[in-house]
């Protein structure tokens, strides 16, 4: 009993150690892009998450080396600190819900997307949105570390190459999503989803626990064999994928603060109607929604690294996103089309494909 009660509340404490540490670390302060929905004024942020994660993998790295807390005890708790996770993760879901009035939905739909756009404590000192996707990425990342931790323990000289390159992946997944944090301000879970379950438990427990499944799947199993060519390539299809889909976030976001200048080579062209401006050249001339199949590349080769493409588990990955981005790509395509209006018309003519040029 009291090994499952450390378990669970074990992502509690770690956590409110990210929460303090977001606190305690100075941080960047800017404005951002949406506005407060009574006010009309644009919301401020404090932004420190790379410097958060820094700290984060520091503190797991020193508990270890002086043996305090193993190496592999996120691993070692991974099922009851999944629970522990998902419990906080309904709990805040409720409160973050009852706190708000209705929209007018059923509980139930206003419960799963949320009653408020974006809840912000002391003029932005903490935004909910910002310190969530703190919480899921430091979280995936300590959880990939404790993992590949428990596999050398196991396998130790022999162990798999491609739990490594996981892990390296997942590493560069984190950081330099937290790194690139205030391009973030301007995507669409930002200004187009509420904060309701969906966002609550999808970052408390859903980001940081699945999406390292493939490590579940692998981690205890010896290495393939598989050739450095194989490695290679898999990790060139990651970076193919990141290439897409940081690109296509860094050009919209310059488009959005510098509207003349040039994202690397590309000088932006765009519809206008108004002050409303489409951008059709570069990247999002390729599709109206690049960066989505930029995810799904990235999380195939996730999938692929540890080896076992025959593990049907290491698939639920990709299979997630595919759901999750091409049914995000039909609601974005309504909400711009209700707000460009024949703008957006203008604009699905010129740039005829939604996520995958040439095909879809």
């Amino acid at each position: 009993m009291k090994t499952f009660i450390i378990g669970f509340f074990t992502p509690w404490i770690v956590y409110a150690g990210i929460t303090l540490l977001h606190i305690i670390i100075p941080a960047f302060k800017i404005k951002g892009y949406v506005k407060h929905e009574k006010t009309g004024e644009v919301l401020n942020y404090r932004i420190n998450g790379i410097f958060v994660l820094v700290a984060s993998v520091l503190i797991w790295y020193l508990l270890g080396r002086f043996n305090i807390v193993p190496f592999d005890r996120l691993y070692q708790a991974r099922w009851t600190g999944l629970a522990g996770a998902a419990v906080m993760g309904l709990f805040l879901s409720f409160i973050f819900v009852l706190k708000y009035p209705s929209t007018g939905k059923p509980f139930l739909a206003d419960f799963f997307l949320g009653r408020i756009w974006n809840p912000q404590f002391k003029n932005g000192f903490i935004d909910t949105k910002m310190w969530l996707y703190l919480i899921g990425a430091d979280m995936l990342l300590l959880n990939t570390l404790s993992f590949v931790a428990h596999h050398l323990n196991v396998y130790g000289t022999v162990f798999n190459p491609g739990i490594i390159l996981g892990l390296v992946m997942t590493t560069w997944f984190c950081f330099e999503y937290l790194f690139f944090e205030r391009v973030h301000l301007y995507t669409y879970d930002i200004f187009a989803e509420r904060t309701g379950f969906k966002l609550i438990f999808g970052c408390l427990a859903f980001y940081p626990y699945f999406y390292a499944v493939s490590m579940w799947a692998t981690v205890n199993r010896p290495s393939p064999g598989r050739p450095a060519w194989f490695y290679v390539i898999i990790g060139a299809l990651f970076l193919c994928g990141w290439t897409i889909t940081r690109g296509a976030n860094m050009q919209k976001y310059f488009f959005k603060k510098w509207p003349n200048k040039k994202f690397l080579w590309i000088q932006p062209q765009a519809i206008s109607e108004g002050n409303r401006n489409l951008l059709v050249n570069g990247y999002w001339g390729a599709s109206r929604h690049i960066n989505y199949l930029g995810e799904i590349i990235q999380a195939v080769a996730l999938a692929l690294a540890a080896g076992y493409p025959g593990v049907w588990q290491v698939w639920l990955y990709p299979l997630y996103y595919v759901g999750l981005l091409f049914t995000r790509q039909y609601d974005d395509d309504k909400i711009c089309g209700a707000k460009y209006g024949e703008l957006w018309n203008t604009y699905t003519k010129k740039v005829k494909y939604k996520i995958i040029p040439f095909i879809y």
